[in-house]
């Protein structure tokens, strides 16, 4: 799959993930979900989608009990 492929909301939060740190800043699907005005059900369902279409340009790790991403914008 490729970019073109991402939903509205899928390139939103790959955009915002580029921008933002959070690898120093741990993730958290509830910010996440209250900026984006979705649910936190979304935001799980949008970050297993960008993964598998644009694999190349996202990281998801867990480190020291926190969720860390490293992404990359298309």
């Amino acid at each position: 799959m490729v970019a073109s492929e991402l939903t509205e909301l899928e390139a939103r939060i790959l955009k915002w993930i580029a921008q933002s740190d959070f690898e120093e800043i741990s993730w958290s699907t509830k910010r996440a979900a209250k900026a984006f005005e979705v649910s936190e059900k979304e935001i799980y369902e949008s970050l297993a989608a960008i993964t598998a279409k644009v694999k190349d340009n996202i990281q998801i790790y867990y480190e020291e009990g926190e969720i860390r991403i490293i992404a990359e914008d298309v």
